[in-house]
């Protein structure tokens, strides 16, 4: 078995994350909102333009049928609206309603406040520390060139 310390950092890295996605969801509860369908709502409102169902799945990272699922909560929530795109029949542009924009500023601080309760144990210099190793992380290329072997 390994024992260099960097053999936990996986474990670690997990257990902090699932968390993070449990307080998430703790929060969200009360908005009607999964951790999902909260992040599908932050990405449709920062365009500014309305977003094509094909273009939300992709920055989600699912598959179309799965996104579609996800609007459907959000549009019976009130807080999103579809309508057909004029330049393309096919499509279908997604907007975020003044319900969803008002459900986006109560979950930014939702956020702020699960965030400060979870990172409270570090130091402010930890949490620069972190800040600074989790951007160098997220700069990674996720496929990279050269195989692993």
């Amino acid at each position: 078995m390994d024992s260099a310390p960097e053999s936990d950092l996986p474990e670690l890295f997990l257990r902090a994350a699932k968390r993070i996605r449990r307080n998430q969801a703790t929060r969200l509860a009360p908005l009607g909102l999964t951790p999902a369908q909260a992040r599908a709502l932050r990405i449709i409102a920062r365009q500014h333009e309305p977003l094509r169902m094909a273009a939300l799945a992709e920055r989600l990272e699912i598959v179309p049928r799965s996104a579609t699922t996800v609007v459907d909560a959000l549009e019976s929530a009130g807080l999103v609206t579809r309508t057909a795109d004029p330049s393309n029949r096919r499509s279908t542009l997604i907007t975020p309603t003044e319900a969803g924009r008002s459900v986006l500023t109560r979950m930014a601080t939702t956020r702020r406040e699960a965030a400060t309760e979870l990172f409270a144990a570090l130091s402010p210099e930890q949490r620069e520390t972190l800040r600074e190793l989790l951007a160098t992380l997220d700069s990674v290329d996720e496929h990279p060139t050269e195989s692993v072997t």
